[in-house]
């Protein structure tokens, strides 16, 4: 029996809970009690770059309150619509980085392959706002021109997961692409990176966790968490189920205006990850993706707050800020 105290959309699995994000501003503005006279804005932003909530990520935000860091990474906002110099639709240059539809190769012994353009949430700032998800498309057969390109490239080891989100894919869908390239021989790590345990902590699932470690390649997970609320106790025992079947965990922070830009919140953050067995990776500057520009915290004002934490914390908590830039041969430090 499932206890009472339990919300409702604890009761369904994490597939439905996806199915039944959040989505309508109306009703994101009406239950967080919101001020009604951001509805208009919301709405119209919302048209360009729909809105998307699960249950278990609005159920941390704080009711009433408009400067909420959780609630200002979703919550439409007028300022999206607004052209900003220098803000692009393909920020970091991912359109001609793909040898074949799908798959990203910036980097040297790495690729990227943008597994699905589904996301169970929609954050405001995200940089692949813009992707051409439909033309960049690498599963409609299977993955199989992908992976024809990494077996006919030795110099890739590592193969990134993401999207989107690679984990809104089913467990048996991502298991046949994990063994497929599990049999290149000269591949070594499979990279997942995601938003989803943070934002749907159900999806750490027994299956996920079995194709996960399953293969040859050692299995790392890129998390994406940016504020030390995002981390409740669900967050935290599915991320300790995955550490411990072996999995290494990382985060990767947004520096964000409103959200993070404070020593306190910052340092915070890298203290709440680790004690979940999260290393803190990368702290990034904004990709000056359009739509974004609101969230920008100037460079300067990036390496104070970095400054702030690196004399706060001991160094395996200081996260490497970094930028990263089109036509550059790795992310660059500041």
């Amino acid at each position: 029996m499932i206890p009472r105290t339990r919300p409702a959309w604890q009761t369904g699995g994490w597939q439905q809970q996806l199915a039944e994000a959040l989505g309508d501003p109306e009703e994101l503005i009406r239950r967080l009690a919101l001020d009604p006279g951001l509805l208009p804005a919301a709405r119209a932003a919302a048209t360009a770059f729909g809105l998307k909530v699960p249950e278990a990520y609005l159920g941390r935000i704080r009711p009433g309150d408009p400067h909420d860091p959780l609630l200002r990474q979703v919550l439409p906002l007028g300022a999206e619509l607004e052209p900003a110099a220098g803000y692009v639709a393909d920020p970091l240059g991912e359109n001609k980085a793909m040898p074949v539809p799908g798959l990203l190769h910036k980097y040297r012994g790495r690729a990227l392959l943008v597994v699905t353009g589904a996301c169970p949430i929609h954050c405001r700032y995200c940089f692949r706002r813009h992707f051409p998800y439909a033309e960049a498309n690498p599963s409609r057969q299977e993955w199989s021109t992908a992976i024809h390109w990494l077996g006919m490239n030795p110099e890739v080891h590592e193969v990134l997961l993401s999207g989107g989100d690679p984990l809104s894919l089913p467990d048996p869908k991502l298991a046949m692409l994990a063994r497929r390239l599990a049999a290149i021989p000269h591949l070594r790590r499979l990279r997942i990176h995601t938003r989803m345990p943070v934002v749907v902590p159900d999806r750490v699932t027994a299956e996920l966790i079995a194709w996960f470690t399953g293969t040859r390649l050692q299995p790392i997970m890129v998390l994406h968490c940016n504020h030390p609320r995002e981390l409740d106790a669900g967050v935290s025992a599915a991320l300790g189920r995955l550490r411990e079947a072996g999995v290494t965990l990382l985060n990767q922070a947004v520096l964000l205006r409103g959200v993070n830009d404070a020593t306190d919140t910052l340092a915070e953050l890298s203290e709440a990850l680790f004690a979940a067995g999260v290393l803190p990776y990368y702290l990034h500057l904004l990709d000056p993706v359009a739509g974004a520009a609101h969230f920008e915290v100037p460079v300067d004002r990036a390496r104070q707050l970095h400054t702030g934490i690196r004399d706060r914390l001991p160094g395996y908590l200081v996260p490497r800020l970094v930028v990263e830039r089109p036509d550059a041969p790795a992310k660059l430090p500041l």
